[in-house]
């Protein structure tokens, strides 16, 4: 019986070792999107405010005073809230993906997006309207 318990036991035992589920925690150096975390990263103040940035910084270039369109930029929300990588996605010419660049790097930092409770890096890309 002594022969035929032990194994068995063993056996269990190990099963509940192996059985232990892993949690994974997010790692503040990946580089998370957007869309697939808990919560996006902001402009303080909301998306408004930050329409009223752009408004108030953005310089049209000369060459591009009868321009009117979309900029699309993308860039990484760092865990301190400061914009690194900042590029063009879609540029109307004539400086204005420039104007968009420089207006970015500027800017105040952002309220970092969160994954699991933990704030992480993050991409962000969005229009910026040129009038």
């Amino acid at each position: 019986m002594k022969n035929f318990l032990l194994p068995v036991v063993l056996f269990f035992a190990i099963q509940l070792g192996y059985g232990q589920e892993k949690t994974e925690h997010p790692n503040q150096n990946s580089l998370y999107s957007c869309a697939g975390i808990d919560v996006k990263p902001d402009f303080p103040g909301g998306i408004k405010e930050f329409q009223k940035y752009i408004a108030k910084n953005y310089i049209t270039p000369r060459e591009a005073k009868e321009i009117k369109g979309k900029v699309f930029v993308t860039f990484v929300v760092e865990i301190d809230g400061t914009l690194t990588n900042i590029r063009v996605l879609r540029d109307l010419g004539f400086g204005t993906g420039k104007e968009a660049i420089r207006v970015l790097e500027q800017s105040p930092k952002w309220i970092p997006g969160q994954q699991k409770g933990l704030i992480v890096r993050s991409t962000y890309s969005l229009p910026i309207a040129i009038n």
